[in-house]
C-alpha cells in the first residue's frame, strides 16, 4: 500500500517560493506504472492539477502554472518535490501529493500553506 506524506512550512511570504516534498512509502518512485503528481485545492475552490511525471522523463504541468512550477524526483529518498516561485495569496491553498498505479489511486493528507505577508 502506497502511502504519501506531504512535508513543508505553512507559511510563505508573498514572492517567495513555495517548497514542499512528498515523501513516498510503500513503492518506488521509479517503478513503471506510476503517476506522481501536486494537487492543490484553494479555500471555496474545487481541485486543481499543478503538475506530474511517471516513468518517463516528462513532466506536465498546468499550463496556468507552468512559468512558475517545477517538480523533480529525488530517487535516493524516494522523495518528489514542488517549487512554485512568485507566490501569492492566490496560491493560499492545501496541498497534496497524488499517485495513480494499475487504476488505484493514493493522496496524500495534504499540507495546508497559507501565503502571507
Amino acid at each position: 500500500q502506497v502511502q504519501l506524506q506531504e512535508s513543508g512550512p505553512a507559511l510563505v511570504k508573498p514572492s517567495q517560493t513555495l517548497s514542499l516534498t512528498c515523501t513516498v512509502s510503500g513503492g518506488s518512485i521509479i517503478t513503471n506504472g506510476y503517476d506522481w503528481s501536486w494537487i492543490r485545492q484553494s479555500p471555496g475552490k474545487g481541485l486543481e492539477w499543478i503538475g506530474s511525471f511517471g516513468s518517463s522523463d516528462t513532466t506536465y504541468y498546468n499550463p496556468s502554472l507552468v512559468r512558475r512550477t517545477s517538480i523533480s524526483a529525488d530517487t535516493s529518498k524516494n522523495q518528489f518535490t514542488l517549487q512554485l516561485i512568485s507566490v501569492t495569496p492566490d496560491d493560499t491553498a492545501k496541498y497534496y501529493c497524488h499517485a495513480t498505479y494499475v487504476g488505484n489511486t493514493y493522496w496524500g493528507h495534504g499540507t495546508q500553506v497559507t501565503v502571507s505577508s
